[in-house]
C-alpha cells in the first residue's frame, strides 16, 4: 500500500512539472512589427484581431525597399475576402484570400521548446515569462514565443516556399476589441 502511495506521489510529481498548455486570448488590440529580410520588406501595423470570427483588420505602414506605402487591411477569412484601400490613393482592392487563417498565439498542437525570462529577472515588474514553441501548419514550419501563464502572443514566424521567412513581433496587446466595427470593410470598399 505504501509502495502504491509513493508510486502515485512520484507520477503526480512529474506530471505537475510537464509545462501545462495555455490558451491565447481570442481577442485583442496592440501592434506589430513584420520584416521579411530576403524581399526587403518592412511592416508596422496597429491590428484589431478576433480568432472567434477569423477576422483582422491591420492599419499599415509598409516598406518595400525604398519604396513606403499606406494601407487599411480587413482580412475577413471567414468568408473569404480580403479588402485592401491604400491610404494615399483611397482606391480599395478586393481579392478572395488564398493563404489560411494562421491564429496568433500558441496553437494547440505546437511543440513545446522551452520556458525563458525575457527582461531583468529578480526585478520587480522588469521580466515576463514567456514559453517557446515550434511546429508544422499546413506542411510550413512555424515557432512563436508567447507570454506565460496568459499565452498573449509575443513574436511568431513562419515559412512557406511561397512567402519566405516572415517574422511577426506584437507589442502593446489589450485584450478585447474596443470596436467591433472595425471589422465592417471601409465604405471606399463597399461601392
Amino acid at each position: 500500500m505504501k509502495l502504491l502511495l509513493v508510486l502515485c506521489f512520484a507520477v503526480a510529481t512529474v506530471l505537475s512539472q510537464q509545462p501545462r498548455p495555455c490558451e491565447s486570448p481570442k481577442q485583442w488590440e496592440g501592434r506589430l512589427s513584420r520584416y521579411d529580410r530576403t524581399r526587403q520588406f518592412f511592416q508596422r501595423a496597429r491590428v484589431s484581431y478576433d480568432e472567434l470570427d477569423r477576422r483582422v483588420r491591420e492599419i499599415e505602414e509598409v516598406e518595400i525597399g525604398k519604396t513606403v506605402d499606406y494601407y487599411d487591411v480587413l482580412y475577413l477569412h471567414n468568408v473569404g475576402l480580403e479588402y485592401r484601400l491604400n491610404l494615399k490613393t483611397r482606391q480599395c482592392t478586393l481579392t478572395p484570400l488564398t493563404r489560411p487563417f494562421i491564429p496568433a498565439g500558441l496553437p494547440p498542437d505546437a511543440n513545446y521548446r522551452g520556458q525563458a525570462t525575457l527582461g531583468a529577472s529578480g526585478i520587480p515588474d522588469e521580466y515576463t515569462e514567456v514559453v517557446l514553441f515550434d511546429g508544422t501548419f499546413e506542411g510550413n514550419q512555424y515557432f512563436g514565443v508567447v507570454t506565460y501563464p496568459d499565452c498573449v502572443p509575443v513574436e511568431s514566424g513562419f515559412y512557406s516556399n511561397r512567402t519566405g521567412s516572415v517574422r511577426t513581433n506584437f507589442y502593446d496587446i489589450s485584450l478585447g476589441v474596443a470596436d467591433p466595427s472595425v471589422f465592417v470593410p471601409p465604405t471606399e470598399c463597399q461601392k
